[in-house]
């Protein structure tokens, strides 16, 4: 047994209520497996589930999924015509035999290594199936990125509006390590790294939302195979998101391309290699030092394709600046590709789309910047689908002047259509529909809009909504968590965390219509805040919410943020533990929000849009919700995803 399975079953964390922790979506095979040949037999088994919707085929087998209470998964095979048990057998690892009269059913647990394998046996027998996340239909041109710093709980959301839009979406997006576990037996031993998060004054460990980058991968999959998503036959996909190239990062990079195996899309981000990339003194003398000749002779002739004139001072200044991180990300590519190619034997298995993030190079970023960028990619055979620009984007604000956007976004991508590149938005939640409209006129669609602090306030909405119990008493709890952070954080003798709780203390009492001259004493600060209504608009609670899921007990002592121990995962086993209706007001708010913007991005065309929020908002029951994911059918039973 792995290290981080024995740690969940010992402390009884198990996936129904702790969900992608753990690479492997089955923590206890033995239990599994007599239960289901209990049911096989025809023994009641309460909280032992099959789930028709997941059904698929390959050469050997026909095939769905089975889970039990604590949502522990197995594979279960149904031997085609003139296929042997033994043939099954020798499928996957731990097999089981399932003695169902008149056929020959086997079944595995859903560990890692298995579903590695089950994405070769289904690709292999159907090339065009969307159980796992590819890099096909026009995921390559247009996406909405859909993150998640909270919970998982979004995805069923997700898939009801790539169902109902039919519209192909990045349905899995985090940032990799500093959103997810990177490795769970470094994070055992408390040994993950620590992120810097200023506003707050103190660091925090990495993954700090719980779920391990395989475990995220994988339950994304099941999730969306148990609601019988794959029978639209729609592309989704999985970006990797902030992928740190060079610096600190070069000790663990086998680990960071071992992780991400499953990920369909790869965001390349190269500020850790130039944050520590000296200057030079000469950068022409560098260049004819450093780069092979045909390099920079390929790179001024293709920018000068595109239409620009760039100095040539210019030119080998910023070349020399970003030579060393760009070799780096040639060789972190390359391992990329070697290891699908090791794990994977269809082409479309192995596939990724590639996405150069240049938005944290010094100040916004310029036309030539971007060529040349570009160009250096195309010279050193990097296929690059998105490059994202530094705009001036704040996160979770709109852009004010429209017309200096408009500029902006259309000189980018004036030198965009030059490489065929889309442009990816990054900090895309918040903007204000005509930012959103504007940049989806001037790209035509060919763009990505990445979002995700924006799901987390939806739930702080359900919640805030609901009528149950239990979800006003996290509501409560999560809010005075961020209330109590915002206010000792205003008095910090850190300027920067100061400052920062100062704007949002105000932000949240000027929409109250109240006085801000509260900083005179921290007293009056506190029942300044004391006063204001719990509100999920409240930017405070906005910009520190995230933090809540891996705090212990649910208390704001920063020492203790996103805490990998039982008291952590226990406080994040509350956050999963939420009614049916916070769940279906969670769903709504998700799937309408993406809504607006496929609409407002003119991936979706404003009657079908229109329609879908028909749809979802007539919606009484989380279960109605999910059960309209699949293609509607009326000859298969269907059961709800916990």
């Amino acid at each position: 047994m792995t290290s981080i399975n024995d740690f969940l079953l010992r402390h009884r964390l198990r996936i129904a209520t702790n969900p992608c922790i753990s690479p492997d979506f089955c923590l206890d095979w033995p239990a599994l497996r007599a239960q289901l040949i209990e049911d096989a037999l025809g023994r009641p088994v309460p909280g032992l589930t099959h789930l028709p919707e997941s059904r698929f085929e390959t050469k050997q087998a026909t095939w769905s999924l089975a889970r039990n209470a604590h949502c522990d998964y197995a594979w279960v095979a149904h031997a085609k015509p003139g296929v042997s048990g033994s043939v099954l057998n020798a499928l996957l690892e731990q097999p089981a035999i399932v003695p169902i009269a008149g056929t020959t059913c086997i079944a595995f647990p859903a560990t890692w290594t298995n579903l590695l394998v089950m994405k070769n046996l289904i690709l292999s027998f159907d090339t065009e199936s969307t159980i796992f996340p590819t890099a096909s239909g026009s995921l390559q041109k247009q996406s909405l990125g859909i993150g998640a710093r909270y919970t998982t709980l979004h995805w069923p959301a997700v898939a009801w509006v790539m169902a109902n839009l039919g519209l192909s979406l990045t349905a899995n997006q985090n940032s990799i390590p500093r959103e997810l576990a990177y490795d769970t037996d470094v994070m055992l031993s408390g040994q993950l790294d620590r992120v810097p998060f200023p506003f707050i004054g103190t660091d925090v460990p990495e993954g700090h939302q719980g779920q391990s980058v395989e475990g995220m991968s994988h339950g994304a999959i099941l999730t969306y195979l148990s609601h019988g998503f794959h029978h639209h036959r729609r592309a989704w996909g999985f970006n990797a998101d902030h992928q740190p190239i060079g610096g600190k990062f070069d000790q663990r990079e086998e680990r960071l391309v071992a992780g991400c195996l499953l990920a369909s899309y790869i965001t390349f981000d190269l500020s850790p290699e130039l944050s520590i990339t000296p200057a030079v003194a000469d950068p022409a003398v560098w260049c004819a030092i450093h780069l092979p000749p045909p390099v920079l002779t390929s790179v001024r002739k293709r920018v000068e394709q595109a239409g620009l004139t760039v100095d040539e001072s210019e030119l080998v200044r910023l070349v020399a600046s970003v030579w060393p991180t760009m070799v780096k990300m040639q060789e972190r590519d390359r391992k990329y590709t070697a290891a699908r190619a090791a794990a994977f034997t269809t082409d479309l298995g192995r596939e990724y789309i590639r996405e150069l993030s240049i938005d944290e190079l010094p100040g916004l970023t310029t036309p030539n910047t971007i060529a040349i960028m570009l160009a250096l990619c195309e010279a050193m055979d990097m296929r690059v689908h998105y490059v994202a620009p530094a705009f001036g984007f704040q996160k979770n604000f709109p852009f004010a002047d429209q017309e200096e956007l408009r500029r902006r976004v259309s000189a980018a991508w004036d030198v965009c259509k030059a490489f065929d590149v889309s442009i990816g938005f990054h900090s895309g939640s918040g903007k204000s529909p005509a930012n959103y409209r504007l940049v989806g006129d001037i790209t035509g669609g060919r763009l990505e809009i990445k979002t995700s602090g924006r799901y987390t306030y939806e739930m702080g909405v359900a919640l805030s909504r609901s009528h149950d119990a239990k979800d006003q008493a996290l509501w409560r709890t999560w809010f005075d968590f961020t209330r109590e952070l915002a206010a000792s954080s205003a008095f910090s003798h850190d300027d920067t965390e100061q400052n920062m709780a100062r704007k949002f203390i105000v932000h949240a009492l000027l929409r109250e219509n109240q006085p801000t001259d509260i900083f005179t004493c921290e007293k009056t600060c506190r029942q300044a805040l004391s006063a204001l209504p719990r509100d999920p608009d409240c930017m405070f609670w906005f910009e520190y919410n995230f933090l809540f899921v891996l705090a212990p007990g649910g208390k704001p002592d920063k020492q203790n943020l996103g805490d990998h121990s039982l008291a952590g995962y226990t406080q994040r086993a509350k956050c999963y533990a939420i009614s049916p209706e916070a769940r279906l007001l969670f769903a709504q708010g998700i799937a309408n929000y993406i809504i607006n913007l496929a609409e407002y991005t003119s991936m979706s065309d404003s009657d079908t849009c229109a329609e879908a929020r028909r749809r979802l908002n007539n919606y009484t029951s989380y279960q109605q919700l999910v059960l309209a994911i699949a293609p509607q059918r009326t000859s298969m039973l269907r059961v709800v995803h916990v």
